[in-house]
């Protein structure tokens, strides 16, 4: 198999080790074992497990990023803002379940290099955000507080469903949470 064939076969495979077992949990015998290679194959493209991890959170942050700036890109509305925005951050998740244990698992938090991936991926979604809110009288620092917020407000609600429902409805649950913060947002009169 080409080498970069066979990589992106291995971080396929790594997804769903991760995304199953956890970083902790999870070694590099387990990955070349399901991947049908072994462990000097798996080597021979990624230095450690860290480096392998490393790659598949810069991957989701990346793919969820995109996700949402093309969703966010062909909403006119402030209300169609919200909406297709909270439905496309739980469709991604809906549609790939093991991502949320690379953004959001054990291992993110334990070591520094990734909790800075996903401090990153949070930023650059709030200031995202930040761009699309035109609220009177609220200034830029105003708006990337509310930005944070909305971040907040979907990884929280994202953590509460994975572990609670997570065979519940993404549109319904997504619908729920835009649903509450439009009427957050418009609680002060104020055009978003």
């Amino acid at each position: 198999m080409p080498a970069a064939k066979r990589r992106a076969q291995l971080v396929e495979t790594a997804f769903h080790v991760f995304g199953r077992e956890g970083y902790r949990q999870t070694s590099m015998n387990q990955i070349a074992a399901e991947a049908g290679v072994t462990k000097p194959v798996l080597y021979q493209h990624f230095a450690s497990k860290r480096e392998l991890f490393a790659e598949l959170l810069s991957q989701v942050a990346n793919e969820l990023t995109e996700t949402l700036g093309e969703t966010l890109s062909g909403s006119a509305e402030p209300q169609a803002l919200i909406d297709d925005g909270f439905r496309a951050y739980f469709d991604y998740f809906a549609k790939r379940p093991e991502a949320y244990a690379i953004l959001f698992g054990d291992g993110v938090m334990s070591d520094e290099g990734f909790a800075r991936e996903r401090a990153r991926f949070e930023a650059t979604m709030a200031d995202s955000i930040a761009a699309l809110i035109d609220i009177d009288d609220l200034d830029p620092e105003g708006r990337l507080l509310l930005a944070h917020g909305i971040v907040g407000l979907a990884e929280g609600t994202l953590r509460h469903w994975r572990k609670r429902d997570p065979a519940a409805d993404a549109g319904t649950t997504s619908a729920t949470v835009a649903g509450f913060a439009w009427v957050g947002l418009r609680g002060n009169r104020r055009s978003l």
